[in-house]
Order: C-alpha cells, then structure tokens, then sequence
C-alpha cells in the first residue's frame, strides 16, 4: 500500500495502519514543534548567505504542483527584470547530498534528480542549483550570481536559511490533516501562518487543462493511450488526464510507481498494451529517456500550465519583499 493509499484511503486496512502510527504522528509534530522554538526563541538564527531568497513551499510530502509554481514564478520574476537562480534539493540523486551549481544544458536525472533535469528541460536558460544543504547552495549563488533572486522549489521547513518571502501552497482543506507518519504533513498545518502568503487566499492558482506533447514538442492528441508515472499523488494526475481526455484511457493500462522512482527497472514496460502511445508526466520523461530501450516505445508526455492570479498582487508582494 503506498503511502497516500494509507493517508487517504478509506477501506479497513488503511484506517487500522493510521490508527497505529497516530502516537509516533503526535511525536514527530511535537519534535518539529521544539525544533521550530529554537529558531523562534532565538536558540538558534537563521543565516543569510546571499538574499534576496523566496521559497515555495507547502506542508505536505509531495503532490502540490510546487515546481510548476516555482516554474511559472521563475517567469514573472524574468519579466520584471530580475536574474533568477532556481534551488531545487535533487532528493534522491548523488548531488543532493550537498550543493552544487548546475552546469550548462541537459541534466542527468539519475544524477541531478528528477526534478533539477525537468526544471532545466522546460526553462533552459535559467541557472539552478541543487543541494539538500541550503545555506551552501544560497552561498554558491551568492559568488556567482549576486544580482539574483534565489527562488528555492521546496524548502519551506528548512529553516536554517533565512528567506525573504515565503509562499506556502495549501488548496484544499485536507481529510487527514496528521502529521508523519499517520499523515501527510510535514508539520502542523497551522504552522501555515509562518508563511508570508499562503495558496489560495491574497493568490491563487489558475491551473489550465492537461496538454499532450511530443519528446519533440509537437502537441498531440491520442484516441488511446496507457500511463506510466511515479508521483506522490498519481490520483491527481489521472483525474487531470480523464478530465482532459474523458474517453481515451484504458484502466487496465495504468502503472504507478513510488514518487521519485528512478523507472529503470528492466520490467518497466510489462503489461502495458503495445503499439500504444504511453503518457507520462515532465518529471518522469527526464528519466525514461536515459533508457537504452526507449527508442522502442511511444512517449508522450502531459504538461499543465499554472498562473498565479491576480499577477498585480504577485508583482506587489515581490517588490514589496526582495526589494
């Protein structure tokens, strides 16, 4: 059972498994509780290595659309006028074990992390730098592109490196509002109010319908197609898919892996029909096309585009906290 599955779902087993990990869930907030006093007494001081530094973050493991928030933010800040580094983690990859500047073009997944590739493979010109040690990677920026925004992809509850704006997504109102492990939160989801903004209220999120395209970048338009995806929340996607595509997607022809999974299992490929195209997300396409195999499948890959509306009220948020 995957952990969503148990965050979620609604059969005997799932509610059993939440009702055991409820104690170590009220630990693990009280833990995070003590360790955000520390900051907030002043037990411990956040640094500032470069500034200014705006994070979009969330309180939940996975699923929220942070990276094409963070994508889209990248954007706005460019349009303004403004030098953009982006920060990702690399969770799961060789270079998330400290910080380190991206170099020029395509990224290796399997040693950058899938989201660093993806981020690079829809913005290739905006630098990034990608470490899970954040006072690093702000200081690496720093030296190298003084005049930038630092705009962290996640990171809210690292707390170590001071950020200017802080801007939290929270859309709905959640059926299980636990902590880890019985839960999906990070932390207490009052603590929302640490944030400068949260998701919807001043800002929102225009979300557009799933489009289709080519590895090429050719829109398509599949009559049929199977789904392969390694997602915190694949439900989300497929709902997104069957809304896009009410008629086209056979249930039989569905594989889902754990989030961040590297997809290179040599039985990947079982049990999805042939000569079908196969629809996959941005994220998971960085991935699969380090596969030795790929030439031999049809790939076509989803992508949504997000806004952030009203733009006014972002631009103003923006010049009023990175001045």
């Amino acid at each position: 059972m995957l952990p969503h599955e148990v965050w979620a779902g609604s059969n005997t087993g799932a509610r059993a498994l939440r009702l055991l990990a409820t104690p170590a869930s009220w630990l693990y907030a009280l833990g995070w509780q003590a360790y955000l006093a520390t900051y907030s007494l002043g037990l411990k001081k956040a640094k500032s290595p470069h500034r200014p530094v705006m994070c979009v973050g969330n309180l939940v493991v996975g699923g929220s659309g942070k990276s094409p928030v963070t994508m889209h933010i990248a954007k706005v800040l460019q349009d303004m006028g403004r030098e953009v580094v982006i920060g990702c983690s690399g969770y799961g990859s060789p270079k998330a074990e400290a910080a380190s500047l991206a170099p020029d073009g395509p990224l290796s997944a399997s040693e950058w992390g899938d989201e660093p590739a993806m981020i690079r493979w829809l913005l290739p010109s905006t630098p990034i730098v990608v470490g899970r040690r954040r006072v690093l990677a702000a200081a690496l920026v720093h030296e190298r592109y003084p005049n930038s925004v630092l705009l962290m992809d996640d990171g809210f509850q690292h707390l170590p490196l001071a950020k200017q704006l802080s801007l939290v997504l929270d859309e709905t109102d959640p059926l299980n509002a636990r902590c880890l492990p019985a839960g999906p939160y990070r932390e207490p989801r009052r603590n929302r109010n640490r944030a400068d903004v949260v998701v919807p209220g001043l800002i929102s999120i225009k979300r557009q319908p799933l489009h289709i395209v080519s590895p090429s970048g050719k829109p398509e338009s599949p009559k049929e197609y199977s789904v392969l995806c390694a997602l915190a929340n694949p439900d989300r996607f497929l709902d997104a898919l069957t809304e896009a595509f009410p008629n086209s997607l056979p249930n039989k022809a569905v594989k889902t892996f754990k989030d961040h999974d590297s997809l290179s299992k040599d039985t990947l490929w079982d049990s999805l029909p042939p000569n079908v195209p196969i629809v996959v997300t941005a994220k998971d396409w960085v991935k699969l096309r380090e596969r030795a195999d790929i030439v031999e499948h049809q790939i076509l890959i989803a992508l949504q585009d997000v806004e952030l509306t009203p733009r006014k009220e972002l631009v103003a948020l923006i010049n009023k906290k990175l001045s």
